[in-house]
């Protein structure tokens, strides 16, 4: 398993992404709307990048809720299967936004929401 990206939502997409650009050093590789009022940006080159989300309906981010750790597994099924045998349970999904990705939620010990992510 390989760390995928770091989910932050934010406040203001605009603001954010001038920051991760030009003061962290960051390039844009994806720009997207992820359904109505909101969007996502993934920055980075290397194996792990940042994900910002700006959802225009979220009127104040709550950093402590609004941040998710993803990794990469080569099956949601199996992977679905390990957590529940661990007494793990899946916090939400699993979800497919399009025909390549699909991906769900557990919680960590600490609340931490830890995503796992299949691509093909």
């Amino acid at each position: 398993m390989k760390f995928c990206w770091y989910t932050i939502s934010v406040n203001n997409m605009e603001e954010s992404l001038k920051f991760y650009k030009e003061i962290v050093g960051l390039k844009e590789n994806m720009r997207f709307q992820a359904g109505p009022g909101t969007e996502i940006i993934f920055l980075g080159e290397g194996e792990t990048q940042i994900e910002l989300i700006h959802n225009e309906n979220n009127e104040q981010v709550n950093i402590g809720l609004d941040i998710s750790l993803g990794f990469a597994v080569e099956s949601i099924d199996e992977m679905m299967g390990f957590v529940k045998e661990k007494g793990i349970d899946i916090h939400s999904g699993p979800f497919q936004p399009n025909p390549h990705t699909k991906f769900f939620f557990v919680l960590d010990p600490n609340g931490l929401t830890i995503q796992f992510v299949e691509t093909k």
